[in-house]
């Protein structure tokens, strides 16, 4: 075997290696995207120096003007892998505002969402000359159709209030550069999926099309392949995998005591702040009242709320004022608070991807988190489907006052033949058919003991009437002619 350079072995082992070498220290620092100066700026006064796995995989391929499919955990840097590269671009290539349009589109499922990442395009491009606007629900449309009115280079939004813009001739979407949509698998769990195909159809063919989300189911998949062509699949991390620092825990409990054993959770653990999640509005405003009668201080935030009162209290909760919040899941994808160290789910989601979206709120940034879910006896099939999804089994304690009878009835329940004929038999009676007779019992002509049914029928039969007196009386004579 020779060694020299222009041998088959050495061109085959050597060099290979030296480009994923080259590689791997190309893209350890914001500076090796060569971005715009002005975004490098804005970027060391945020104190970002050492990309995300996401961000490292996606800038690139976004500033080469390619689609992007990135999936992605919660708390990753998503926001700043799509922000950066467009910020990019938008300098490079500057050009006046469009009465009504917008050169960049951001699609978010919540309100609180889509105002975090309009911070962040802000944050980034403070140095740049670039207008922007948000457009979400919950407040009123006249400021925002304002703002709008001589154009805008980026506008982050909710899908209801843009297409009440777009019908209200307040907003055109023929000018669309770069369409970025965030949370896609939330999207779909809201609903909607119609209303992004509507908004989709407005957007001119070329465009950039960029699709993140935490999770790819099939729906997903589908609705890339109708928006985005020959796009670039950006995956850190596997599909639904959860945060490998967040230290999950099972209680199983009866169903009228979750109450009583969150309040043991949060008096018993140490708590820097804690996100609660359950299925329902009512219910968070129940498990409110819950807790401030047990003394400990905590706020709701869901869809019922006005967008002043979910600023206040989000903002409260950032402050660190308020350290329990108690939150639905359409609040799951937008509150991007550091510090939560608890993620508590009072109620378990019937969707097993949601789990992970939720436990994602805490763990972040690096940092280490506890994530505790309540579990009743209606909620068993919907843990079984989660750790099927997440490919682990959850550490499991037990509080309920009588553990084995609740678990045994299900099985010890009759099944057998005649009771289930039984039922059918009164069944049929109720609904006035008369069940069929065993003729081979009728053909053999034995008694099978009981009642004679014949003789029975013979003297308990009811007289006749007398038709002779029903026809005198028709003719009006009295009973007694």
């Amino acid at each position: 075997m020779s060694f020299y350079p222009h041998s088959g072995p050495w061109r085959k082992t050597q060099r290979p290696r030296e480009r994923v070498q080259q590689k791997e220290t190309k893209l350890t620092t914001f500076q090796d995207f060569k971005l715009n100066d002005a975004i490098l700026r804005a970027l060391a006064e945020e104190k970002y120096t050492t990309p995300t796995p996401i961000q490292a995989q996606t800038i690139p391929t976004v500033m080469s003007g390619r689609d992007v499919i990135g999936i992605a955990q919660t708390g990753t840097g998503k926001t700043a892998a799509f922000a950066l590269p467009i910020l990019h671009q938008l300098a490079a290539n500057p050009r006046q505002s469009v009465r009504k349009s917008c050169r960049v589109l951001v699609l978010s499922p919540t309100r609180e969402l889509s105002g975090q990442i309009l911070d962040s395009f802000r944050a980034y491009g403070r140095h740049l000359r670039l207008r922007s606007a948000l457009a979400i629900g919950g407040v009123s449309m006249g400021k925002q159709v304002r703002s709008l009115l001589n154009g805008v280079d980026i506008l982050v939004a909710t899908p209801g209030r843009l297409l009440d813009l777009v019908v209200s001739n307040a907003l055109r979407l023929n000018d669309v550069e770069f369409f970025v949509l965030d949370e896609a698998d939330r999207m779909l769990d809201m609903g909607f999926i119609r209303d992004i195909l509507k908004i989709v159809a407005k957007l001119p063919a070329q465009r950039q099309t960029l699709m993140f989300s935490a999770t790819m189911p099939r729906a997903i998949a589908d609705l890339a392949s109708q928006m985005l062509r020959n796009p670039e699949h950006v995956a850190v991390t596997p599909v639904a995998t959860t945060v490998d620092k967040v230290e999950q825990r099972i209680i199983r409990v009866d169903g009228g005591a979750k109450l009583a054993t969150l309040i043991d959770v949060l008096k018993q653990e140490t708590i820097d702040r804690a996100l609660i999640f359950t299925r329902t509005k009512h219910g968070a405003d129940k498990v409110v009242r819950g807790l401030v009668r047990a003394g400990i201080a905590a706020e709701a935030i869901h869809g019922n709320k006005s967008q002043g009162q979910r600023e206040r209290v989000l903002g409260a909760f950032r402050s660190g004022t308020v350290r329990t919040l108690v939150a639905t899941d359409i609040a799951a994808r937008g509150i991007d608070v550091d510090g939560i160290s608890h993620v508590v789910n009072f109620d378990l989601p019937n969707v097993p991807e949601t789990y992970v979206h939720r436990i994602g709120r805490t763990a972040r940034a690096g940092a280490e988190g506890i994530a505790i879910s309540l579990c009743g006896g209606e909620e068993v099939a919907f843990l079984r489907d989660i750790e099927k999804l997440i490919r682990i089994s959850i550490p499991l304690t037990d509080r309920r006052s009588n553990p084995g009878k609740s678990e045994a009835m299900p099985a010890d329940r009759p099944t057998s033949r005649p009771h289930a004929h039984a039922k059918d038999t009164r069944r049929q009676w109720r609904r006035g058919n008369r069940p069929k007779r065993d003729h081979r019992q009728q053909k053999s002509g034995e008694n099978t003991g009981g009642i004679d049914t014949v003789a029975f029928l013979k003297d308990h039969t009811a007289p006749r009437r007398d038709h002779g007196k029903r026809q005198q009386h028709w003719a009006g004579q009295s009973k007694g002619q």
